[in-house]
C-alpha cells in the first residue's frame, strides 16, 4: 500500500520542480534583458544629454566670440562698462571651452569625444590668438580709461580756452593794442583748435595717431610759451607783454585753465603707444572673431552629428526588448501549464478532505445535544488534529460544568448570609442619618446667631475707622494750617525786608535827586555866563547865545523835575514806613494764630489715638466673631458631608442587597444552564 503512494508523489513532484526551474531560468533571462535594455536606454539618454550640453556650449562660444569683438571695440573707445563685459565674456568663453576640453565635474560631462578632434583643434588655435589680444586690452584698462578721461576733460577745457581768448582778442581790439599782440592772440585760438583735434586723432587710433601725438605735444608747448609771453613778455619769440588790466585778468584765467592741459601732455605722450596697441588688439579681435565664429559653427555641427554614429546601440536596444517580450510569453505559457496541473491536484485533495469532514461530523453529532461522554476518533487525515482538539475541549467542558455546579451551590449559601447582613446595615444607616440631620439643624441655628454678632461688630468697626479717618484728616488740616501760617509769616517778614530796602533805596534816590538839582543850578549859572559872553561877542557869538539859551531852559526843566521826584520820594518813604509797621503787626497776629492751631492739633491727635484704640478693640471683636462663624460653618459643612456619606451608605446598603438578590438569581440561572449537559458517572473511590 505504501509503494504506490510513494510513486505518485515522485511523479507529481518532478513536473512541479521542472516547471519552477523553467520559470526561474526565464525570469532570469527576462530580468537580465530588462536590465540591459534599461542600461542601453540610460546610455543613449546620457549620451543625448551630453550631446545637448556640447551643442549648447558650442553655440555659446559662437555668441561669445561676437560679444568679445563688440566689447573689445567699445573698450578701446574708452567705455568703462565694456571692460567688465569684455572680461565676463572672456571668462565665460574660457569656462565653456574648458568644459569641452576637460569636461564638467558638476554635471558629469566628459571631455569632447575624439570624433571632433579636428574641429576642437581649430577652435583652440583661433581662441588662443583672440585671448592674447583680449588680455592685452584688459591689461590696459586703467591706461585707456585714464586717457579718455583726460581727453574728455580736454574737450571741455579747450573750448573754454578758446572762449576766453576770443574775449582777450576783443579787449585788445577795443583798447587799441598793437596789431602783433592781436595776431598772437588769434593764433592761440588756432593752436587750441589743433590741440583738441590732435587729441581726438590720438583717441581714434588711425594711421596718423602717432604724428598727432607728437603734434599735440608741440602745440601744447607752443601755446603755453606764448601764454607766458603775453603775461610776462618774451623777446625770444617776439611776444610783448599785454598791459591792459582786463585782458591780463582774462589771461590769468586762461593760465589757470591751461594748467590741466600742460599737465596732461606727458601723460598723453607716454600712454598713447599703449593706446595704439589696444586699438591694434581690438582690430585683431574683430578679424579673428569671424574666423572663430565659423570654427565654432563647425564644432557645433560635429556635435550634432554624434548621434548618427550610435545606430548599433539603438539596434541592440530593440533586440533586448524582443528578448524580454519572448521571455514574458514563455513564462506565461509555463505558468498556465503549471496552474492547470495544480488545479487537478487540488480537486483530488479536496475530495479526500470532504470525506474526512463528513466522518468527523457524524461522530460529534451527539456532542451538539450536550452529551459530554462522547469521544471522537483520531485519524491520519487533516481532521485528525481537529478531532484531538475536540476531545481536549470536551474534557475541559466536563471539568467546567462540574466546577460550575459545585460553585453555584456555595454561592447560593453565601448570598443568603450576605443579604441578611445588608438589611441590618441599611436600618442602622437610616437611624444614623436621622440623628445627624438633627445635629446639623442645631449647628445651623448657632451659625446664624454668630453671623448676626459678626455683622454688628463689622458695622461698629467701620464707624470706628471713619472716626479715626476724620480725626486724622482734621489733624492734617491743622498741620497744613500751621505750615501755611509759617509760610505767611516768612513771606511777610521777607516783604518787610524788601520794603525797608525800598525805603533805603528811596533815600538814595533823594540824595541823587539833590545832586541832580545842584548840577541843574550850576548848569543854569553856566548858561547865564555863556549868554553874557555871547552878547559881548556881538554878531560872532549869536549862534553860541542860542545854544546857551537852550542849555538854560534844559537846566530849568531838570530843576523842576528833580523837585517833583523829591516830593514823590518823600511820599514813598512815608508809605514804606507805614507798610513796615503794618507788616510787623500782621506777623504778630500770624504767630498767635499758629499757636492756637498747634493746640488744636494736639487735641485732635489725642482724639485720633482714642479712636484708633476703640477701632482696634472693635476689629478684634469682629475678627473673633468671624473666626467663630468660620468654625461653625466648617462644622455645619462637615455635618452635611457626614449626612451625605450616611445617605450614600444607606443607599449603598440597599443597592448591595439588590445586587445580592440578583447574584442569587444568576447562580440559579447558571445551574439551570449547565443542567442540560450529561456528565459521565463519577469514578468510584478505590
Amino acid at each position: 500500500m505504501n509503494k504506490p503512494a510513494t510513486s505518485v508523489t515522485a511523479t507529481t513532484v518532478s513536473p512541479r520542480t521542472r516547471s519552477i526551474a523553467q520559470i526561474t531560468v526565464l525570469f532570469l533571462i527576462l530580468i537580465l534583458s530588462i536590465i540591459l535594455l534599461f542600461a542601453n536606454f540610460a546610455y543613449l539618454n546620457t549620451q543625448s544629454n551630453y550631446d545637448k550640453q556640447y551643442i549648447g556650449h558650442a553655440g555659446e562660444l559662437r555668441v561669445l566670440s561676437q560679444r568679445i569683438a563688440k566689447n573689445a571695440t567699445e573698450a578701446a573707445a574708452g567705455k568703462a562698462l565694456a571692460f567688465k563685459l569684455l572680461s565676463d565674456a572672456r571668462n565665460d568663453f574660457e569656462r565653456r571651452w574648458g568644459y569641452l576640453r576637460q569636461g564638467d565635474k558638476s554635471t558629469g560631462l566628459p571631455p569632447a569625444p575624439p570624433t571632433v578632434r579636428d574641429e576642437m583643434e581649430s577652435v583652440r588655435r583661433d581662441w588662443e590668438n583672440l585671448r592674447k589680444n583680449t588680455d592685452t586690452i584688459l591689461a590696459s584698462e586703467q591706461t585707456v580709461l585714464s586717457l579718455h578721461q583726460v581727453a574728455a576733460t580736454l574737450a571741455e577745457t579747450v573750448p573754454q580756452l578758446q572762449v576766453e581768448y576770443e574775449k582777450v582778442v576783443e579787449i585788445l581790439l577795443q583798447s587799441g593794442a598793437p596789431a602783433n599782440q592781436v595776431a598772437v592772440a588769434q593764433r592761440q585760438l588756432l593752436l587750441a583748435e589743433r590741440i583738441l583735434g590732435s587729441v581726438n586723432t590720438v583717441l581714434a587710433g588711425d594711421d596718423t595717431a602717432a604724428q598727432a601725438a607728437d603734434a599735440f605735444g608741440r602745440d601744447a608747448g607752443r601755446f603755453g610759451q606764448v601764454l607766458e609771453g603775453m603775461l610776462s613778455g618774451n623777446a625770444a619769440i617776439q611776444v610783448t607783454r599785454v598791459e591792459d588790466a582786463d585782458a591780463r585778468a582774462r589771461l590769468g584765467e586762461i593760465a589757470e585753465l591751461f594748467q590741466f592741459v600742460a599737465g596732461s601732455v606727458d601723460e598723453i605722450l607716454e600712454t598713447s603707444p599703449e593706446l595704439f596697441r589696444v586699438r591694434e588688439a581690438a582690430g585683431n579681435i574683430f578679424s579673428l572673431s569671424q574666423t572663430l565664429l565659423d570654427e565654432a559653427s563647425h564644432l557645433a555641427n560635429g556635435f550634432e552629428n554624434l548621434a548618427g554614429g550610435r545606430t548599433l546601440d539603438t539596434v541592440g536596444g530593440y533586440a533586448l526588448g524582443l528578448l524580454a517580450l519572448a521571455s514574458i510569453i514563455l513564462i506565461g505559457l509555463v505558468m498556465v501549464r503549471t496552474t492547470n496541473r495544480q488545479l487537478r491536484e487540488t480537486a483530488e485533495k479536496n475530495e479526500r478532505n470532504q470525506q474526512a469532514i463528513m466522518r468527523l461530523l457524524d461522530e460529534i453529532e451527539e456532542l451538539a445535544d450536550g452529551d459530554l461522554t462522547v469521544t471522537v476518533s483520531v485519524t491520519e487525515d487533516f481532521t485528525g488534529a481537529i478531532a484531538d482538539s475536540i476531545n481536549y475541549s470536551v474534557d475541559q467542558l466536563r471539568d467546567l460544568v462540574a466546577t460550575i455546579n459545585h460553585s453555584a451551590v456555595q454561592v447560593a449559601a453565601a448570598v443568603q448570609d450576605t443579604q441578611n447582613t445588608a438589611r441590618q446595615l441599611a436600618k442602622a444607616s437610616e437611624h444614623q442619618a436621622a440623628q445627624i440631620s438633627e445635629a446639623s439643624e442645631a449647628v445651623g441655628d448657632m451659625v446664624e446667631s454668630i453671623d448676626r454678632v459678626s455683622a454688628h461688630a463689622y458695622e461698629s468697626a467701620k464707624v470706628a475707622e471713619r472716626s479715626v479717618a476724620i480725626a486724622n484728616k482734621g489733624n492734617e488740616v491743622v498741620h497744613n494750617t500751621i505750615n501755611g501760617m509759617d509760610n505767611i509769616r516768612e513771606q511777610i517778614q521777607d516783604t518787610a525786608k524788601r520794603i525797608k530796602r525800598l525805603g533805603e533805596s528811596s533815600q538814595e534816590i533823594g540824595d541823587i535827586v539833590s545832586l541832580i538839582d545842584d548840577i541843574a543850578d550850576q548848569t543854569n549859572i553856566l548858561a547865564l555866563n555863556a549868554a553874557i559872553q555871547a552878547s559881548l561877542a556881538g554878531e560872532a557869538g549869536r549862534g553860541f547865545a542860542v545854544v546857551a539859551d537852550e542849555v538854560q531852559r534844559l537846566a530849568e526843566r531838570s530843576s523842576s523835575a528833580t523837585r517833583q521826584i523829591e516830593a514823590l520820594v518823600r511820599t514813598i518813604q512815608a508809605d514804606t514806613n507805614e507798610a513796615v509797621i503794618s507788616m510787623e503787626q500782621t506777623t504778630a497776629e500770624v504767630v498767635r494764630g499758629a499757636r492756637l492751631a498747634q493746640d488744636a492739633g494736639v487735641a485732635l491727635a489725642e482724639i485720633e489715638g482714642v479712636s484708633q484704640n476703640l477701632a482696634d478693640l472693635i476689629h478684634s471683636i469682629s475678627d473673633a466673631a468671624q473666626l467663630q462663624t468660620s468654625s461653625a460653618g466648617q462644622i455645619s459643612h462637615t455635618m452635611a458631608v457626614i449626612q451625605q456619606i450616611t445617605a450614600q451608605t444607606s443607599a449603598g446598603s440597599g443597592a448591595t442587597a439588590d445586587s445580592i438578590r440578583h447574584l442569587a438569581r444568576m447562580a440559579s440561572e447558571m445551574r439551570r444552564s449547565v443542567s442540560g449537559f450529561t456528565l459521565p458517572p463519577p469514578a468510584e473511590p478505590k
